[in-house]
This record gives C-alpha cells, sequence and structure tokens, in this order.
C-alpha cells in the first residue's frame, strides 16, 4: 500500500515534535544551567543553556519583545503549513514535502517551550534543576517561556596568531553555538532544499510527481 506524502508529512512532524520535547524534558528536569554532559571525545557535549528569544540567543528587548517574537512565530509556522498543505495538493515532489515538514516541526518545536515552558516549569539555575508542574506556578506566563538548548559541537579549539587584526593570543572555538533538535530539523530541511532545488523547483513553481514522470517518458509529440 503506497502511503501518501500527507501522512508522510504529518508523521514526520509528530515524530520530530515528540523526540525534541523529550530530549527538552529530560535536559529541563536533569540538569542545571551551563551543566555540560560529553557524549564524544572533546567536540560533542549536551550543555544546557536557555535561550530567550531568537537564534544564537538574540532578543528583543521591552516587555512585549517576548509575546511579539512568539506571535510572530505562529504566523510563521502557521504560512509553513498552508505552503506544505499546498505542495501536498499539488503533488509535489516527496522530498521538497518532507524538507518543509521538517522545517514547520523544527519551528513549532520551539514555539511549544515559548508558550508553555514558562507556565509548566521553575527556574533552572546554575545550582538546582527545574521541576514539571511545581506548586508555587513557573517562571513565566503563557508566551514568555525560554527555547531549551543543549547540543554543542566545539570541534576545533585553537590560539588566534599574535599577528591577527582582532583578538590575537586568544582562544577560539569552532562551531560554538549551542542549539536543540528542533533547530537541526529547520537547518537540515533549508540545506536539503538548496542543494536540490533545481530538482524540487522549476522556475517558481514545484516540480509535480506526475511531471517527473512525464519527463522521463517523454510525449508523443517529440
Amino acid at each position: 500500500m503506497k502511503i501518501s506524502n500527507g501522512i508522510k508529512a504529518v508523521s514526520l512532524i509528530v515524530l520530530v515534535l515528540l523526540i525534541d520535547q523529550i530530549v527538552k524534558f529530560q535536559v529541563k528536569t536533569t540538569m542545571t544551567i551551563g551543566e555540560s554532559i560529553t557524549v564524544f571525545g572533546n567536540w560533542f557535549f549536551i550543555k544546557f543553556i536557555e535561550n530567550p528569544g531568537m537564534a544564537f540567543g538574540l532578543d528583543i528587548p521591552g516587555k512585549y519583545g517576548k509575546p511579539v517574537l512568539t506571535l510572530f512565530r505562529i504566523i510563521a509556522v502557521a504560512a509553513i503549513g498552508w505552503y506544505l498543505r499546498e505542495l501536498i495538493r499539488q503533488k509535489a515532489k516527496t522530498g521538497l514535502v518532507l524538507c518543509v515538514a521538517l522545517i514547520m516541526a523544527g519551528a513549532a518545536g520551539n514555539i511549544i517551550d515559548s508558550l508553555f515552558y514558562g507556565m509548566i516549569f521553575n527556574d533552572s539555575t546554575y545550582f538546582s534543576v527545574a521541576t514539571l508542574f511545581p506548586e508555587g506556578g513557573g517562571y513565566g506566563s503563557l508566551l514568555h517561556g525560554r527555547v531549551v538548548d543543549m547540543l554543542y559541537f566545539p570541534m576545533i579549539r585553537g590560539t588566534y596568531p599574535q599577528w591577527f587584526p582582532w583578538n590575537a593570543g586568544e582562544d577560539f572555538i569552532f562551531f560554538r553555538p549551542i542549539f536543540n533538535l528542533a533547530d537541526s530539523a529547520i537547518s537540515i530541511g533549508i540545506f536539503i532544499i538548496l542543494i536540490f532545488q533545481k530538482r524540487y523547483f522549476v522556475g517558481n513553481k514545484p516540480v509535480t510527481e506526475e511531471g517527473t514522470r512525464d519527463e522521463g517518458q517523454g510525449t508523443s509529440g517529440e
């Protein structure tokens, strides 16, 4: 039995969201802020931090900055969902549908943190782990949650040479950002689309499965 692209997309979204939230719950309730666990050598760690705003710790200042950012994310996910529905309706190639599903799942995963984590967790600190559904309530309100990040890959460590025009003699780390599985899903989806864009699009229009078969079979007028 052939599984439709719609079922594949929904299944992928649910799977990514489930794994993302399980990992975040585990980290949030067992680790303190800044705590690090070695996974492989000296280049892959689980290191717990919380991101109050956008990617790489950027934030919108002010009282309404966080709600505005969260609402923007919700609108973006709704737009991605609409586009995914159109791709499925137009019978776009399975690879493109799954990539957009990955992007949507990743964005939705971080929205869950922003929407609800302030209400269901108390504060994580450098000395104590958070509790799920604490008696005194959470550390924030709806729309004011912080995104949990934990994947850290400091693959290259070294020192800037003395002749370097900035940071001469100081230590450097590549890759420094700490991110989560939802961020990974977004990056993977975008990366694959960029690599295979000529296969997925003709001009601004997505290539359909029917179009691919027609190209392979040729037309009777040729």
